[in-house]
């Protein structure tokens, strides 16, 4: 059993969500301890419960210390006899309930690409948090990590049919995942082209302005620096709390995919929200980044699986970039480089371990 410490790194939960999906697609038993233990609230939160009980009860795992707040779990794919999972699954919705706001796009951030690149067709019907803080927003899942994936060759769909914020949650997204068709593809993401951006800022249980000033003050932000948007929309959804949200992204298939999200907060103008979210965007695209930094740590799992080498350019490298990428190397023995060619302009290139 390969033993990982989970303080490693930026010791948070990304070191779980890679490692489990990663045991869970290989058959690498493994043991995590440690867990989040950079956080001040260390051990498992709910999410991350559901999470492996959700690859557990799919690719049929034993696990061990799965509960609220442990610090170490077993997940162990040697000790169950494996299922016909095809026709276990097939046609059926298998259902989710995370039972708090727990982040629905960390959880599906894990499960997509283990369904997928395992070739299996998938529903699930998640119910928890889709616009919870420090967890990217579902209509960035949707309309960024969607169509990145898509070029790696995992294909998935989403509908948001209930929204879900702080503290209740309750948000429900359907989520239709697609086997991989054939071999999955490397990618080259690093050629920079001006875009022009798309913008949604969304609401729920709070007055019409509240989206509409979000979006406003976004665009006006993003025009100082003479960065044109090419279509917004806002408006007010179904939730059992209220919140907002707004997503500014580009996504092209010149390989330039950029999203910048912000979480509606009490206390915090709707004009603040709509700034801090183009403000970032603004520093990604002055520094003529392909991919942003959130969605860089998203991609090197699936690109590890891929035959061949993919390149991707960021504006920096975060804790939780290099993190993933060590971790990765750890168990599947992948390779990677990480080369500045300007301020704030990195290439990351990682070639792939296709072992399954």
């Amino acid at each position: 059993m390969l033993s990982i410490d989970g303080s490693i790194g930026e010791g948070g939960g990304q070191i779980l969500r890679s490692s489990t999906t990663i045991s869970a697609l290989t058959g690498i038993p493994i043991e995590v301890s440690n867990i989040r233990a950079n956080r001040k609230d260390s051990g498992l939160k709910q999410q991350h419960v559901k999470t492996i009980q959700l690859l557990s009860e799919i690719f049929n795992i034993c696990t061990e210390n799965v509960k609220l707040g442990a610090q170490w779990i077993k997940f162990n794919s040697t000790m169950k006899e494996k299922p016909d999972t095809e026709s276990k699954f097939q046609n059926n919705t298998l259902t989710m309930d995370i039972g708090t706001a727990g982040s629905i796009p960390l959880l599906i951030q894990s499960i997509i690409p283990a369904i997928a690149i395992s070739k299996r067709d998938l529903k699930i019907r998640l119910t928890g948090g889709t616009d919870v803080k420090h967890s990217p927003t579902i209509d960035y899942v949707r309309y960024v990590l969607r169509d990145a994936f898509l070029r790696i060759g995992i294909v998935f769909d989403l509908d948001v049919q209930k929204r879900g914020y702080y503290p209740k949650g309750q948000g429900i997204v359907d989520v239709e995942i697609k086997k991989v068709s054939e071999d999955l593809h490397s990618i080259d993401f690093c050629n920079f082209k001006e875009t022009e951006p798309s913008i949604i800022s969304t609401a729920s249980n709070l007055p019409r302005h509240v989206p509409e000033r979000q979006i406003e003050y976004a665009i006006t932000t993003l025009e100082k620096k003479g960065i044109k948007h090419f279509k917004h929309k806002s408006g007010l959804e179904n939730s059992s709390s209220p919140g907002s949200s707004i997503l500014i992204y580009s996504s092209s298939e010149s390989g330039i995919y950029l999203g910048s999200d912000s979480i509606g907060e009490k206390g915090i103008k709707a004009e603040t929200i709509g700034y801090n979210a183009a403000a970032r965007f603004i520093s990604n695209y002055e520094s003529r980044a392909c991919i942003d930094p959130n969605l860089a740590d998203m991609l090197v799992l699936p690109l590890s699986f891929v035959k061949g080498t993919s390149r991707f350019k960021v504006s920096e490298v975060t804790r939780h970039l290099v993190t993933n990428l060590d971790l990765i190397k750890v168990i599947i023995d992948i390779s990677y480089k990480i080369e500045k060619i300007a301020e704030k302009e990195y290439i990351v290139t990682v070639t792939g371990n296709p072992i399954i």
